[in-house]
């Protein structure tokens, strides 16, 4: 998987991670909550690993 996909998988899974942690709030289910913060965690770590992989090149790049 290239640098760009892991980031913009990764700004997805944020962006619907928060949604559904502000309607598990909303509507009162701690479950939802939850599933929206992990799922909020996956894309960190997916948009970390699309700027590892792109600092990687980079220095591969200056070889």
């Amino acid at each position: 998987m290239s640098s760009t996909s892991d980031k913009i998988k990764g700004t997805a899974n944020q962006v619907i991670g928060e949604a559904k942690q502000g309607i598990g709030k909303a509507v009162g289910n701690d479950r939802m909550r939850v599933e929206g913060a992990a799922q909020e965690t996956k894309g960190d770590v997916q948009k970390a690993a699309g700027n590892v992989k792109d600092a990687v090149k980079k220095g591969v790049d200056k070889l």
